[in-house]
């Protein structure tokens, strides 16, 4: 029994294994032959840049965006719950009820620090 259960862990990781070496030989297989130096130029599509291509571009965007994906997550993580709150208990509602603290106290601090401010 031990063995059966140890030797489907074995499959899972000879898969995983070999997954990305065959991937990585099809695409080898399938790649374009003649390279030249139109198809190996940095802009294969699209307008070559006059200048400075380096701008400063404001964290705030990343900010936010973070922002954004952490909360986004606290919905997604807390539907589970909310589909199976009749059947989880007490435990599981002060688990959920924590969570949402932790988010609510994290939210509390962006907006101190002026992370949600859009200048």
């Amino acid at each position: 029994m031990i063995a059966q259960q140890y030797g489907l862990v074995g499959v899972f990781a000879l898969i995983a294994f070999l997954f990305p070496i065959v991937t990585l030989a099809f695409t080898w297989l399938i790649r374009p032959k003649r390279p030249n130096p139109i198809k190996q130029s940095t802009y294969e599509c699209g307008i070559e840049t006059v200048g400075d291509a380096w701008v400063q571009f404001r964290a705030q965007y990343y900010l936010f965006a973070l922002i954004f994906v952490v909360f986004d997550l606290e919905a997604i993580f807390l539907f589970p719950f909310a589909v199976a709150f009749n059947k989880v208990g007490w435990f599981a509602l002060f688990e959920a009820i924590l969570f949402v603290l932790m988010l609510f106290f994290g939210l509390i601090y962006a907006w101190k620090k002026g992370a949600l401010e859009w200048q």
